[in-house]
């Protein structure tokens, strides 16, 4: 039986990188929070270590190769398992579950959201290609069905943080701030030899592969301005990019007067995800905190969108808008698996990315259907592209 102050909670991908760090935090706050249901995509050994811990009504294991494994493992303990991609969106009707953490890594993360809200879950978003491929529809459905969408990425975590008091004030401009990743500075001819050893290495967050490599390239910066415009309402023109290498202002909001709010931290995940599980409440934490004497500059510059062309490629995605967010993200996911695979370089991304832009037929207001085209036309045309 839970108390008026816990939360059920369901962690989409509880075995990645924000998933794990979620769990960090309901350990920390178990009088708060349940777990209800927990699911990875492969990691079945992890899943299962979680789910012994936490104690679940519920797993499911995208890998169907996997589920004898887990099922063995957590059926003494009570644990219902499930298998299969059809299975990680079916649970989200459980009525059972306050809230929904969307930690799943890129589009597959889209269908299990819509079942979420379309039966009335608050989301804790981690995963922003939801909103990237499909913003209007995830954010009609969510005022339809009451829906609260709380954003986990630090950056809009900042500007919702950075809102809270100023609901009513209409909003000048966004500025979002990007470290600048491992590659700031660089030129074209710096670029064409790098590897995916290089670009893994993050100078300021502990993130997963593929965000990684979208951090490096900018692309990751360009898929939160898009999800910026379905999280505040906010037009291409009123939503700005700017370097900050020491990634301490997470972003910040200048309203209509001028005054501008900036949300500041040490480059830590677990924050912007104890905040998106507990709001409106702020939980004491042991983070790491803050110290002035350590950071005597804080600097700022402009983004070089000429050597780093996904962030300009992701406003002209907003500024198209249609189905077209939604090629630039399915062209973008099969790059980063290319090379990480070693198929494709660095600055060659760009241009299948581009190419799918230029290829793939616009659909001004696209249905869920079109959406699902789109992403598998898209994935097609860039392995073509690639080979």
């Amino acid at each position: 039986m839970k108390s008026p102050q816990q939360k059920n909670l369901a962690i989409l991908g509880s075995t990645g990188s924000i998933g794990t760090q979620a769990l960090d935090v309901v350990r920390a706050h178990k009088e708060h929070f349940e777990v209800e249901v927990l699911t990875a995509g492969n990691n079945a050994d992890l899943l299962i270590q979680q789910a012994v811990e936490f104690k679940p009504n519920v797993v499911v294991i995208g890998n169907e190769d996997r589920y004898d494994q887990v099922f063995q493992a957590l059926d003494p303990h009570g644990i219902k398992v499930y298998s299969g991609d059809d299975a990680i969106t079916s649970v989200m009707e459980m009525d059972t579950i306050d809230l929904v953490l969307t930690a799943l890594v890129g589009y597959c993360g889209l269908k299990p959201t819509i079942k979420a809200v379309e039966t009335g879950k608050n989301i804790a978003l981690a995963n922003k290609e939801t909103l990237v491929v499909a913003g209007e529809l995830i954010t009609r459905l969510a005022r339809e069905k009451g829906v609260n969408i709380y954003p986990v990425d630090s950056e809009h975590s900042a500007i919702f943080q950075c809102m809270v008091g100023e609901f009513h004030n209409p909003i000048e401009k966004i500025i979002l701030t990007a470290s600048g990743g491992p590659f700031r500075g660089k030129n074209r001819e710096d670029l064409a030899q790098v590897t995916k050893a290089q670009a893994l290495k993050h100078p300021n967050w502990d993130m997963g592969a593929k965000i990684t490599i979208d951090s490096a390239s900018l692309m990751n910066k360009g898929l939160e301005v898009i999800e910026a415009k379905w999280l505040f309402g906010l037009e291409a023109d009123r939503i700005e990019v700017v370097v900050h290498p020491q990634s301490i202002i997470h972003s910040m909001v200048q309203f209509e007067d001028g005054s501008i709010k900036a949300q500041m931290g040490l480059p830590d995940m677990k924050l912007p995800i104890q905040y998106a599980l507990t709001y409106p409440e702020r939980y004491a934490s042991d983070f790491p905190r803050f110290d002035f004497s350590k950071y005597p500059a804080l600097t700022f510059e402009q983004p070089d969108t000429k050597t780093f062309r996904n962030l300009a490629l992701a406003f002209n995605a907003l500024r198209e808008g249609g189905n077209i967010p939604c090629v630039l993200n399915a062209a973008n996911e099969v790059v980063v698996a290319a090379f990480l695979e070693d198929r494709v370089g660095f600055l060659e991304m760009s241009d299948v990315v581009e190419h799918c832009m230029a290829k793939i037929a616009f659909i001004k207001e696209p249905s869920y259907e079109d959406y699902v085209n789109t992403d598998k036309e898209t994935r097609i045309k860039a392995l073509e592209f690639i080979k």
